[in-house]
C-alpha cells in the first residue's frame, strides 16, 4: 500500500471527505441563523440564546477522548459513518423541541449533532493531513475549508428562506404590540416552521452516514510509533506544540463563532434588517481566505506566515470594530455597495470582514501542531478537537460583556485571542517537549 507522507491516495478520498466538510459545514454555519431565531422564538436574553452556540461546542470538550477511544476501535472510515448518524439523531430532536417550544430540549439536540461532529471532525482532520505530503496539507485543509464555508454561506440563507419565508414580519417589535395569547400563538407558528427542514436534514445525513460505510473510501494504515527517547515521550502532554497548539485553536474557534453567530446579534441590536442572514456575509469572506490560502500555501507562503498575516489582520480588524461608528456604512458601500448589495454599519461590516482573518488559521494550526506526534496523532488530534471549547466559552464571554458595555464594546475580547494565535505562529508552533 502506498505511504500517505509520500504521494498520497489519490483524489478520490478527497472528494469522498469534501461531501462531508460540506455537509458539517452546512450544519454548523446554521447556528448563525438559529441563535437570534431562537432568542425570538424562546424569548431568550442575549447571553441566553448564546447558550445555543455553547451547548453545541462544548460537545467537542466532553465528548473528544471518548470519540477519539471511537476512532481508534472502528478506524478513520467507520468512525465517520457513526459520526453522521449522530449528527442525523440530534438532527431529528429538533423536531420534538420545535413542538414542545423547551429551550432545554433545542441545547439536547445541538449537544447530539455537537457530539457527532466531535467524531466526525476526529476522523477526518488528521485523515486530511495523513492522506499526503505534510508540506501541503494546510493546502488540503484549505480546500475543505472553501467547500465548508460555502456551505456555511448558504445556510442562513436557506435557513431564512424555508424558515422565514412566510413569517419574516414576525419581529421582538410587532410581537410587543400583541396581546399574551396572540403572541403565543405566533411563536408557536415560528416554532413549528422547524420540524419540516430538520426532519428533511436529518434523513439525507442517515442516508449519506450509510453511503460512506460502504463507500470506496480507503481506511489509513495505522502510523508507526515515534522513536523514543525517554519514559515520558507516550504521553501527547509531553509535545510542547500541542498543547500550545490546543490553546492557540481555543481561541481561534471563539473568535470564529464570534464573528460568525454574534453578527447576527450585532445586525438585531443595530436593528439591520435580514439579521438571521448576516452569517453569510462572514462566510463569504472566510470563503476568500480559503481561496486565497489554497493558492498561496505552500507555494508563496509556509503555513507559519500565513497564520502570522491572519493573526495581525485580526488584531487590526478587531481595533477597527471598536473605534467604529455605527452611523456609518462607508465600508460597505466601499466593498460591495457598487454591486448592489445590501451596506450594513461599519461595525457589522467589519466583523464579517473578520473572516478574512480567520480563514487560514485553522489548516495552518492543525498540520503544525500535529507535526511529529506518529502513533500518538488520534490523541492528539482529540486534544485538538478539545481546543473547539472556545467556541462554547468565548461566545459567552463575549454576551456577559454585551449587556454590560454594548455589543460593539464587547469585541474587546478578540484582542488577546489574536494576540496567542500570533505567538503561535511566532514561536509557539516550534517542536519543543516540555522540561
Amino acid at each position: 500500500m502506498t505511504h500517505p507522507g509520500k504521494t498520497g491516495y489519490g483524489l478520490q478520498p478527497i472528494i469522498i471527505i469534501g461531501v462531508l466538510f460540506f455537509m458539517f459545514g452546512f450544519i454548523t454555519w446554521l447556528n448563525g441563523a438559529l441563535i437570534p431565531f431562537l432568542q425570538l422564538v424562546c424569548q431568550l436574553s442575549e447571553v441566553q440564546a448564546l447558550l445555543i452556540a455553547f451547548s453545541f461546542y462544548i460537545a467537542y470538550v466532553v465528548m473528544a477522548l471518548p470519540m477519539a477511544r471511537v476512532l481508534i476501535w472502528s478506524g478513520y472510515k467507520n468512525a465517520m459513518s457513526i459520526g453522521l448518524g449522530l449528527i442525523a439523531l440530534g438532527c431529528a430532536l429538533f423536531i420534538p423541541a420545535a413542538l414542545s417550544q423547551q429551550f432545554a430540549v433545542f441545547l439536547l439536540a445541538q449537544f447530539v449533532v455537537g457530539s457527532g461532529l466531535t467524531l466526525l471532525q476526529t476522523a477526518s482532520n488528521p485523515y486530511l493531513v495523513r492522506v499526503g505530503p505534510e508540506q501541503s496539507a494546510a493546502a488540503r485543509i484549505s480546500l475543505m475549508g472553501i467547500l465548508n464555508k460555502s456551505a456555511g454561506v448558504l445556510a442562513p440563507l436557506v435557513f431564512t428562506w424555508l424558515v422565514l419565508q412566510d413569517l419574516g414580519h414576525i419581529t421582538a417589535e410587532s410581537l410587543a404590540l400583541l396581546d399574551e395569547a396572540q403572541r403565543l400563538q405566533q411563536l408557536e407558528m415560528l416554532s413549528l416552521q422547524l420540524i419540516t427542514p430538520y426532519a428533511g436534514i436529518a434523513v439525507a445525513i442517515l442516508l449519506l452516514a450509510v453511503a460512506l460505510r460502504f463507500s470506496a473510501l480507503p481506511d489509513l494504515p495505522a502510523e508507526p510509533a515515534p522513536v523514543s527517547t525517554g519514559k515520558g515521550d507516550a504521553s501527547v502532554w509531553q509535545h510542547r506544540h500541542l498543547v500550545l497548539g490546543v490553546i492557540t485553536l481555543f481561541c481561534y474557534v471563539g473568535v470564529e463563532v464570534i464573528a460568525g453567530d454574534t453578527i447576527g446579534l450585532l445586525g438585531s441590536a443595530l436593528q439591520v434588517p435580514g439579521a438571521t442572514t448576516l452569517t453569510s456575509y462572514t462566510l463569504a469572506f472566510m470563503v476568500l481566505g480559503y481561496s486565497l490560502g489554497l493558492l498561496l500555501v505552500p507555494r508563496l507562503l509556509s503555513q507559519r506566515q500565513a497564520l502570522a498575516i491572519s493573526a495581525g489582520l485580526g488584531l487590526i480588524l478587531s481595533v477597527a470594530i471598536l473605534l467604529s461608528d455605527a452611523q456609518s456604512s462607508a465600508i460597505a458601500a466601499v466593498l460591495w455597495g457598487w454591486a448592489g448589495i445590501p451596506l450594513l454599519p461599519d461595525p457589522v461590516s467589519l466583523v464579517a470582514l473578520l473572516g478574512l482573518a480567520n480563514a487560514l488559521v485553522w489548516p495552518a494550526v492543525w498540520p503544525l501542531a500535529l507535526a511529529g506526534l506518529g502513533s500518538l496523532t488520534p490523541k492528539g488530534s482529540a486534544l485538538l478537537i478539545m481546543g473547539i471549547a472556545g467556541g462554547a466559552i468565548l461566545p459567552l464571554v463575549y454576551g456577559v460583556l454585551s449587556e454590560q458595555t454594548g455589543p460593539v464594546s464587547a469585541y474587546m475580547v478578540l484582542l488577546p485571542c489574536y494576540a496567542m494565535i500570533l505567538y503561535y505562529a511566532l514561536h509557539g508552533c516550534k517542536r519543543k517537549a516540555f522540561k
